[in-house]
């Protein structure tokens, strides 16, 4: 026999972590509302004719948000056998609110008390007996976290509903209420499920307006109940859903009188922490350090950078040539001989490409030095053709995280040739990197020149490029996965909601924003929580501003290569996504489409708590996981793509592989839009096709560059970008339209393709606004840039900037506001 369970309770009570628990998935925990936005299903472990249903945290049945609606549909038309309506024991008078209304439904309910290991451990005590003959239902005291309790709530629940018998709630509200209700009961009965006339009479008293529609639909419904209804109201002095309300938390607080006693009163640790943290002062800096910490720890330059170090590992050693074994390996003596070869390499790169392009054919020399047949005649050959040659060549600093730029002539040149390769395995154990090892593979087997190309420069390459950032992208998920479950996170809610709702925006929105940190696929979802249509369409024009995991290697990239990988890079990039909604904020909420007063935000702090190793663990491998699968499927292909368009190209002799990717398809295909992005400072060919390929995913701008510098890559970007240009390249890259995915979160979440399009659009405009002004005003400064046409239209950008922030907005008239006010909760 199979039965259905489903899990109730108010947000942040602990219910996705009871899902979890009962049946083995690994759901995201979040400590705020609107985690789950949908049901999800699961078989109870041991009882696989049991399924589970986690439904949305809601805090009353009432139809006023998204997820109240997913959890009260469900729970009419679905009829489950049992409802576990978790209560956390910790705000019991909150949370019997819900069950007061659970219990009308007629459905059985076993009440699972939570974070009952809190309770003892403030000293408080909760009488779960006293509590059970009270609501008349089962009370399970359980730990979902600690996973106490738990088999015997699935055992009462299992008994409950296999008897299978219509449940009555036993409390009742005053006689006058009563009557009237009684009165409803008889005018409803027959044309209702029995067990739901008591759920259907009280909502009928509430004037619910979805119940009234439903009923409608079905029969007339008498004059006499809505007599009854206002001859109460009239004598009560109030309308009716207010009269319910006292009601229940009249009911409730007779039941915490004779059921909980407290140890002791006064300030909680969680509430003298919260002096602090949330303090009107001390909040907003307080917040800027934490998150500076969790960048310089995960991306930043100093000794604690554990990213960092990880990902130089990965991209030097396991992406690269490979590392020596520690304990073996003469480190010193082989990062001084192979740091002068890597020296001697780069002046011969650099020289050889000068003598292209002056005009000398470098191919003979190239070919001869590469086959060890380089002998003295071709040299003075050559020597000849560039004796009085010049050219400046840019050198990287790993540890000092610097680019310096040095001269050479041709006896820098010959000098240069004189460096040999050290050989590894003269100064201890080398482990090859993957490129290494795919290249011996490839070429034991024989393998061509285009296959060879494909599989080092387009797959290992462009793949490679993307999955050494990943060690720091799980160090950046792990520390913020930490902050989530301790509760500090659900602070920075509260924290937000002071400072957006005067730039016209919720709290509310600052939880997609939040969510949107791992991925904007969910952050953009997440955004179904906030009940008015306008603030909803807002937050979800701007999420995407807040850097994702993906856009993470490209913030990781620059830093790195051009600012030596200063941790205050990764840093501004977060505030400047929230700068950006705030902005953003201030000037939509001045267009009639946007304007109004910000929907309430009201959720509960949890109490602060250590992390759980399961929790955090789970939140940071499902956002790693999902970072790594996008690299094995849509970067894996389009860097297979990318390769073969900066590989091939039409010559003298036809369609082919070009020995210089400048002649390649992808570069007449960047150079022919590059135009568009000269104003931003990174109107290259490479630079414009990776800002596009960053369309499908963010991440494929890392890729990109990985394909298109197929030689050193900070090098080649130190090149290519000066650090103004390279800052608003990736301001540009942050604040444009997301990925595709998310793109399509877009336009679900609008079911408007107008609307999406327009989401879209002002993206993109906004973004390449504030990059022109970055780099043209910014760059202006530095003496990077000369005053020109570009200077002068970031100067005219600003002002409108300007102007549209501080102009007045539309002002909805008192109908609109009303109107609007009808559609946010009561809560």
């Amino acid at each position: 026999m199979s039965i259905r369970m489903a899990l109730v309770g108010n947000p942040n009570c602990g219910k996705t972590t009871m899902f979890n628990a009962m049946t083995g998935a690994n759901q995201y925990v979040g400590n705020w509302p609107g985690v789950t936005v949908e049901k999800k299903e699961g078989k109870l472990k041991g009882h696989p004719d049991v399924v589970v249903t986690d439904l949305p945290g809601i805090y009353s049945l009432s139809p006023y948000t998204l997820e109240e609606v997913v959890s009260r549909n469900y729970l009419l038309n679905e009829r489950p056998d049992v409802i576990i309506n978790l209560v956390d024991a910790t705000n019991i008078e909150r949370n019997l609110y819900l069950t007061t209304q659970v219990l009308e439904l007629g459905i059985p309910v076993v009440v699972a008390m939570n974070m009952m290991d809190i309770i003892k451990k403030r000293g408080d005590q909760i009488n779960s007996i006293k509590l059970s003959e009270k609501l008349g239902c089962p009370v399970i005291e359980v730990s979902a976290l600690r996973g106490s309790g738990l088999k015997e709530l699935y055992n009462k629940a299992i008994e409950v509903a296999s008897l299978k018998e219509p449940f009555r709630p036993v409390h009742s509200f005053q006689k006058r209420v009563e009557q009237a209700l009684e009165v409803i009961e008889n005018n409803l009965s027959g044309h209702v499920d029995a067990s739901q006339l008591r759920w259907y009479a009280i909502k009928l008293f509430e004037k619910d307006e979805k119940v009234l529609d439903s009923l409608a639909s079905k029969m007339k419904l008498p004059a006499e109940i809505q007599e009854a209804v206002t001859a109460c109201e009239e004598e009560l002095d109030d309308d009716g859903e207010s009269i319910i309300t006292n009601e229940r938390y009249q009911y409730i607080t007779s039941i915490i009188g004779s059921v909980v006693k407290k140890a002791r009163t006064g300030l909680t640790p969680s509430d003298r922490i919260d002096q602090i943290v949330t303090n009107r002062i001390l909040a907003l800096p307080i917040f800027v350090v934490v998150m500076a910490l969790v960048y310089a720890i995960s991306m930043g330059s100093w000794t604690v950078s554990i990213g960092t170090k990880a990902t130089d590992w990965a991209n030097d050693g396991l992406f690269g040539d490979g590392w020596f074994v520690p304990f073996t390996a003469d480190i010193d003596a082989w990062d001084e001989d192979s740091g002068a070869y890597e020296e001697a390499t780069t002046v011969i790169d650099g020289f050889l490409a000068a003598a292209e392009k002056a005009g000398v054919d470098t191919s003979e020399f190239t070919a001869a030095r590469e086959e060890g047949t380089l002998d003295d005649a071709m040299f003075q050959a050559f020597a000849a053709q560039t004796a009085d040659l010049t050219t400046d060549v840019y050198f990287y600093d790993d540890e000092a995280g610097v680019t310096t730029t040095e001269t050479v002539d041709l006896s820098h040149f010959e000098e240069a040739l004189t460096v040999e390769e050290p050989d590894p395995t003269e100064y201890g154990t080398w482990v090859p990197g993957i490129p290494v090892l795919v290249e011996n593979l490839l070429n034991s087997i024989g393998c061509n020149e285009v296959v060879s190309g494909l599989v080092l420069d387009g797959i290992v390459g462009g793949v490679g490029a993307v999955l050494g950032f990943v060690p720091q992208m799980l160090v950046l998920f792990f520390l913020l996965a930490l902050l989530e479950d301790c509760g500090y996170m659900a602070r920075i809610a509260f924290i937000m909601d002071r400072i957006f709702r005067r730039f016209g925006l919720s709290g509310k929105s600052f939880i997609p924003m939040l969510v949107a940190t791992g991925c904007g696929v969910p952050g953009i979802m997440a955004s179904r929580t906030i009940e008015q249509d306008r603030d909803r369409k807002m937050t979800i024009m701007t999420t995407a501003f807040i850097p994702c995991g993906a856009k993470m290697p490209i913030i990781a990239l620059f830093a790195g290569a051009l600012f030596g990988g200063s941790s205050w890079v990764a840093t501004s990039a977060y505030f400047i996504g929230v700068a950006a909604v705030i902005i953003s904020g201030v000037m939509l909420k001045k267009f009639k489409a946007f304007a109004g007063e910000p929907a309430p935000f009201v959720m509960e702090l949890p109490a602060y708590h250590v992390p759980t190793r399961g929790n955090v663990l789970r939140a940071t491998w499902e956002r790693g996981w999902s970072f790594i699968k996008r690299a094995g499927t849509v970067i894996l292909l389009s860097s297979i793509i990318l390769w073969f368009l900066q590989g091939f190209g039409f010559t003298a002799d036809g369609f082919g592989m070009v020995a210089d990717n400048n002649d390649s398809l992808l570069a007449s295909i960047g150079k022919t839009v590059a135009f568009i992005f000269a104003p931003l400072g990174f109107g290259t060919w490479q630079a414009t096709v990776a800002t596009v390929t960053g369309l499908i995913a963010k991440e494929e701008v890392v890729s990109t560059f990985g394909v298109t510098f197929p030689g050193n890559l900070s090098l080649e970007m130190a090149e290519h970008f000066t650090p103004t240009a390279a800052y608003a390249f990736m301001i540009f890259n942050l604040l444009c339209a997301p990925c595709f995915a998310a793109m399509g979160a877009i336009k679900r979440e609008m079911n408007n393709p107008k609307w999406t399009l327009a989401a879209i659009g002002y993206m993109c405009g906004f973004a390449y606004v504030v990059s022109l002004i970055v780099y043209q005003l910014v760059g202006l400064a530095l003496g990077e840039v000369a005053f020109g046409a570009g200077t002068i239209a970031a100067i005219l950008a600003l002002a409108a900037i300007i102007y549209l922030l501080v102009r007045k907005g539309y002002r909805p008239s008192e109908q609109e506001q009303l109107s609007a006010r009808r559609s946010v909760s009561r809560a």
